[in-house]
């Protein structure tokens, strides 16, 4: 909704003084969602969108607007009701005696383009409390109206430097091509030098791959992100040598976390205590030096059971002990990723009734839909941050002294 009524502003150069430019503004907003629902509608009686009279099959045609004057809380508004040649056209959403639209119905029109809801949800919704009846693909093609706004929050620019990036994935169905495939949405949650939080992409694909995220990474970089200095990543594949490519000063880090989750995964249960224990003097060593002296502890110990998992420590040991170079605060925001794995839980909860997408678009449109629901929240900062940007301009004094 905060998102809406900002593109609406800038959109229309509209100035917001008083509480009656409020009203103004929002009886202007009403008045063009209401107009997109009404053109929708005819375009499903007649079969085919205007313009496109390719696909018409029918000698019904457009004819003209009526005006209407609408009473609702913000004040009278007037709409343009269309018409087709033959009469037959009845709207639903504002029916043929219908002066009045209540508040509760002007909130559902405007929040269902901020709450993600599946067309089904809005449809039940629109039947069971109005008695109005729109179709889903009707649903469908007025939500498509915000995909321009999501294009263009994807390319918005960005800040230029960032002191923390998280990138991490989220996993989807869609169909595509008469298949049901899975996609994967790759994330990207930045905090800046002020500490603030925000989700600068997503970006639905296929396949991991160097390829895929130095197309990322030069994204950003076009949008005016100069460097960040520490990347947190949960083991995807090709982006330690991506970002290398694009911004070689930002040093990876991989999550403790998930690696942990990984080594422990096949450990019989008998065993898990104790590899823990055995395993916690490494992650949680006060330097690397010690660190390193007890993942040789952990091998001599454990490799003749568990071969796999020194082994995995050791080939992945250079983005795993990044966070040994920093102070305490430090590191316990940037060893783990759980900013990011917090919001994916909250995009789950929105999604969970979706099991499968129509589309890449679709499953963009509900995920865009969320994060604006999400974020609204992301007011403030971490309270510990003034000591982590303290200790992070004296580590990368080099880098931040041309910011």
């Amino acid at each position: 909704m905060r998102e809406m009524m900002k593109d609406y502003l800038k959109n229309n150069d509209v100035h917001v003084k008083d509480g009656t430019d409020v009203n103004s503004v929002m009886r202007d907003m009403m008045s063009v969602l209401l107009e997109g629902v009404l053109d929708e509608e005819l375009d499903e009686e007649l079969g085919y969108s205007k313009y496109d009279y390719r696909n018409k099959d029918t000698d019904n045609s457009r004819n003209g607007h009526s005006s209407k004057t609408m009473h609702t809380s913000y004040g009278d508004m007037d709409v343009a009701i269309p018409r087709d040649r033959n009469g037959d056209f009845e709207p639903q959403v504002i029916k043929k005696y219908q002066n009045t639209v209540t508040q509760d119905m002007e909130e559902k029109i405007i929040s269902m383009y901020a709450k993600g809801m599946t067309t089904g949800d809005i449809e039940s919704h629109m039947r069971e409390l109005y008695d109005i009846a729109i179709s889903d693909s009707t649903i469908s093609r007025i939500t498509d109206k915000i995909l321009p706004i999501v294009r263009e929050w994807q390319e918005r620019p960005l800040e230029e430097v960032y002191a923390i990036v998280f990138m991490d994935a989220i996993h989807y169905h869609v169909r595509s091509e008469g298949r049901i495939v899975k996609r994967a949405v790759y994330i990207a949650i930045g905090i800046d030098m002020s500490g603030h939080k925000d989700v600068l992409g997503m970006y639905v694909g296929e396949n991991e791959s160097a390829k895929f995220w130095l197309s990322i990474m030069n994204g950003l970089k076009n949008r005016g992100v100069c460097d960040i200095l520490i990347a947190c990543i949960d083991g995807l594949s090709g982006f330690p040598q991506a970002i290398e490519a694009v911004f070689p000063k930002t040093e990876v880090q991989h999550c403790v976390i998930h690696q942990i989750r990984n080594s422990t995964r096949f450990v019989s249960y008998k065993d898990v205590k104790v590899l823990m224990a055995d395993l916690k003097r490494v992650y949680a060593a006060p330097t690397e030096d010690v660190a390193l002296s007890a993942l040789e502890d952990f091998e001599n110990k454990w490799a003749s059971k568990y071969p796999k998992i020194s082994k995995s420590w050791k080939d992945n040991w250079a983005t795993l002990s990044t966070y040994f170079k920093y102070p305490e605060p430090v590191r316990r925001l940037i060893y783990t990723t759980n900013a990011i794995e917090g919001f994916n839980r909250q995009l789950r909860k929105v999604t969970k009734s979706k099991t499968i997408f129509p589309s890449d678009d679709s499953l963009l449109k509900m995920l865009y839909l969320a994060t604006m629901d999400i974020t609204k929240k992301w007011t403030g900062h971490r309270q510990d941050w003034g000591v982590i940007h303290s200790q992070l301009e004296i580590y990368f004094e080099e880098r931040l002294a041309g910011y």
